[in-house]
């Protein structure tokens, strides 16, 4: 049985490895089909595919769009997508500017605490273009002030903390109509970590679909046994396709580690049931959701 992981991160975002070394990593851990899926760049997808086609993997592009819905930010994993496409990629342009504005106001924000050079700090541990929460959660590890990434957030970075700055995102129907225009299939990320009550996860769920939502994230690397099997009644139940990804981001952050995730559960209908993919000599007919 083919091992998938669709949702993983390279230093273009907030992960640790370049997408030639998650690539390899992946290889080595038995994983057969992988989606690079960076925080609203796709950067690292022509440097992961050449490594792909050295080592013997089927490498998915994806991305994984940042979306605020109800004041909340959720995120929109997009899988097979063109990178090329210019509708996804201008709005991908319009969430990199804010994510800029917003590292500048965390580390100001973070000086009126007396914490000097938290911008300068992260940037310099931000390998690509992304600078995000995390790598100011490294610089603050890294210079002392607190003992641990789940500190610095607890401490400083959460909402209603010194350096808290609310997220501007896409719209949930931006989101999956980039997706879309790009050719691609769009998944809620990680659903059982959003906090959010049984009754508006259904919400959200519905209003992804009226948008042209395909599947949901039954498996992730953050959820408990008991979400997986929820989530794949509720995908079952609203006719959603299943994605399974273990949110890799490094081995020093890891909810899973690559080539771990347990299969699908029965009844769920996999996200890559009709993908054309290199080597998958079943699956021969792009998917109707992507047409």
């Amino acid at each position: 049985m083919r091992r998938f992981d669709l949702h993983t991160h390279s230093l273009q975002s907030d992960g640790t490895l370049t997408p030639a070394e998650l690539v390899t990593r992946a290889r080595a851990a038995g994983v057969d089909v992988l989606a690079l899926t960076d925080h609203d760049v796709t950067d690292g997808i022509a440097e992961a595919r050449i490594t792909a086609d050295r080592v013997g993997i089927t490498l998915i592009a994806g991305v994984e769009i940042s979306v605020t819905w109800q004041s909340q930010t959720v995120h929109i994993v997009g899988l097979n997508i063109d990178t090329a496409d210019h509708v996804l990629q201008q709005g991908l342009a319009r969430l990199r500017e804010f994510r800029q504005w917003r590292a500048v106001e965390i580390g100001r924000r973070l000086q009126k605490k007396r914490i000097e050079g938290a911008y300068e700090g992260a940037r310099r541990l931000a390998k690509g273009t992304i600078v995000s929460r995390t790598h100011f959660a490294r610089f603050l590890v890294e210079q002392g002030y607190v003992r641990g990434m789940q500190q610095a957030f607890k401490q400083f970075l959460s909402s209603g903390k010194p350096g808290h700055v609310p997220g501007q995102w896409a719209t949930l129907d931006e989101a999956v109509s980039w997706i879309r225009s790009a050719g691609g299939q769009a998944v809620v990320a990680h659903p059982a970590r959003y906090k959010l009550s049984a009754g508006k996860l259904l919400r959200l769920f519905g209003e992804f679909r009226e948008c042209g939502g395909a599947a949901i994230e039954v498996i992730s690397g953050s959820h408990p046994p008991e979400a997986t099997q929820h989530l794949a009644r509720i995908a079952a139940e609203q006719d959603f396709l299943a994605s399974a990804g273990s949110d890799y981001h490094g081995p020093e952050k890891t909810w899973m580690d690559l080539g771990r995730l347990p299969a699908l559960p029965d009844g769920c209908v996999p996200v890559w049931r009709n993908w054309e993919m290199t080597g998958l000599a079943t699956h021969e007919v792009v998917a109707e959701s992507l047409s």
